[in-house]
């Protein structure tokens, strides 16, 4: 399924407006987490535009430099948004606490950090089921990890990433006003900042490993691998598929590339109507993959294929 910038557009607007109010609070009480907290509401705005960016940039039609699309540029725009949480959100709000901590600063009236947390929970909420139900649109029957692992929507699981980071990033924060007023300790404010900071250098940590790996290359699954064989074995003509190798250039653009034995008494020609049947079967049946090739190649003598074993590998 192709990404769906609902999500995006949903958590833009959102953050857009909770980074405003949040500095606003931070100002007027001079909370370490709710700086903390405004730093990681801005990063995230910044990170849906550049999501847009690479889904824009991502649909642009083949050309001469890049005959077979621009598709993994939403990969690279994805592995930049998680640099970003890493660098600036993670590092920023861990630098804050810290700086907090070595001069501590006692909140003394919480009650616009309240309302501003309030509003951004019930914002980010919102979101997030947003994301989620794009996400759970795809997923199917998949445990969630191994939809995330799976996936080849890198936009989609990345805001659904930062809305649950967000969401935990305010209940934190709360945690950190609330308590460091009640107990007039200004350094759980301080740590609540420390705690955010490594919430997003984690999150960070997950959405880098999954968007380099799609940036890398990754083909698909063992059963569609299989699934691709038995369509390409099913046309009279063809003995044994020898080796297959897949590639996905985007969520929704596959490139496979094929080994085929077909009968050694086929004429040129049989072999091309056979090659374009076979193409026909498999497009219709897998509409992701753009760019099939087939390769008449011999027999190997010891019968062997070349099979790959599994088509993701993180």
């Amino acid at each position: 399924m192709a990404s769906s910038k609902t999500p995006l557009y949903t958590a833009l607007a959102a953050n857009l407006g909770i980074a405003a109010t949040k500095f606003i609070a931070a100002s007027v009480t001079g909370s370490s987490a709710m700086i903390s907290e405004g730093i990681h509401s801005l990063v995230d705005t910044l990170n849906e535009l550049l999501l847009l960016l690479g889904l824009s940039r991502s649909q642009r039609p083949p050309d001469q430099k890049r005959p077979f699309g621009y598709g993994r540029e939403q990969y690279f725009w994805s592995y930049v948004v998680a640099l970003l949480i890493f660098a600036v959100g993670g590092g920023v709000s861990f630098y804050e606490g810290v700086t907090h901590m070595q001069h501590p600063e006692l909140i003394k009236d919480p009650f616009w950090n309240y309302i501003v947390l309030g509003i951004a929970f019930i914002l980010d909420g919102y979101s997030l089921i947003t994301a989620w139900r794009a996400f759970n649109a795809q997923r199917g029957n998949q445990s969630l990890w191994a939809a995330i692992k799976d996936s080849k929507d890198s936009a989609t699981f990345t805001v659904l990433f930062e809305d649950a980071s967000d969401v935990l990033g305010l209940i934190i924060a709360f945690l950190g006003v609330f308590l460091g007023h009640a107990f007039k300790n200004p350094y759980l404010d301080g740590l609540a900042s420390i705690l955010i900071g490594l919430l997003l250098v984690g999150v960070a940590v997950v959405l880098a490993r999954e968007s380099k790996s799609l940036l890398l290359g990754e083909g698909v699954d063992s059963d569609m691998s299989t699934q691709l064989v038995a369509l390409t074995e099913a046309d009279p003509t063809v003995l044994k598929t020898v080796q297959i190798a897949t590639i996905y250039l985007g969520p929704e653009e596959i490139t496979m590339v094929q080994g085929v034995a077909f009968q050694a008494d086929l004429t040129t020609e049989a072999i091309n109507q056979a090659i374009v049947r076979i193409h026909a079967s498999i497009q219709q049946a897998f509409p992701a993959i753009k760019h099939p090739f087939i390769q008449p190649v011999a027999m190997p003598e010891n019968g062997k294929t070349l099979l790959p074993k599994t088509g993701v590998s993180h």
